[in-house]
């Protein structure tokens, strides 16, 4: 697959992935009656649906990442070229703005409005820290052992990030870049996505380094490599 459709596929991937998000924070918002439990299940449930069902169109063409901290990682760790990771990060960014402009033309938003929704504090940069370290953990390893379910392991921690964490669970620097740009729900105030992308990029790390060691080469005493945990059935 070339490198121009591979990018394409990123920037299509994320833009709908944002579209999915930001819409339906929106329509839950505006259905759920001020209940926010309902709102937050609506939302969490549609984008990891959503995320599903773009891993699984996608996932052949360009690794369906849709997520730089997820394209460096897979970088760090050898599962594509270094050279490719910027590309693929600039599409990712390029397409989530793409994304929420869709949202908001499906809901008669302006095309881009500046958030005002603070997203701050050291319990929301935890957070993101957290849900960042998870999915990459879940990504990685899911890819080394169990490579088939990896889209529905992803789609299934996602859905429990969005419940489990103070922050909803951005953990993604082209997502939390875009929702700058939208005044909806889902917004997040420009000044507070540093901090926030900041914190995933560590969580991203933090996960690279330990799933890395985890699942390194075991030695025995002759000095044979095996592998660092049996072969799947």
């Amino acid at each position: 697959m070339t490198l121009a459709r591979r990018l394409v596929a990123e920037a299509l991937g994320t833009a709908l992935l944002l579209a999915m998000v930001v819409g339906s924070a929106a329509m839950a918002h505006r259905l759920a009656g001020g209940n926010a439990a309902i709102a937050l299940f609506a939302n969490s449930a549609a984008s990891a649906g959503g995320l599903l069902a773009l891993i699984l169109a996608f996932g052949a063409i360009s690794g369906a990442h849709f997520n730089p901290v997820v394209t460096l990682s897979e970088a760090w760790q050898g599962g594509m070229k270094r050279s490719e990771a910027l590309p693929y990060a600039v599409a990712q960014f390029l397409g989530a703005f793409a994304g929420v402009a869709a949202a908001h033309a499906m809901f008669g938003e302006p095309v881009f409005s500046a958030a005002t929704q603070a997203r701050t504090g050291v319990a929301q940069w935890w957070s993101e820290f957290v849900a960042t370290f998870g999915l990459i953990f879940v990504i990685s390893g899911c890819a080394r052992n169990r490579p088939a379910i990896t889209p529905f392991a992803v789609a299934a921690y996602i859905l429990s990030a969005y419940w489990f964490t103070a922050s909803s669970s951005f953990a993604n620097p082209a997502l939390t870049l875009a929702r700058a740009a939208t005044d909806t729900v889902a917004g997040i105030r420009l000044e507070d996505v540093s901090s926030y992308v900041a914190a995933q990029m560590l969580g991203a790390i933090a996960a690279t380094v330990l799933v890395t060691w985890l699942h390194s080469p075991a030695k025995t005493l002759d000095g044979i490599p095996q592998a660092s945990h049996p072969a799947n059935p």
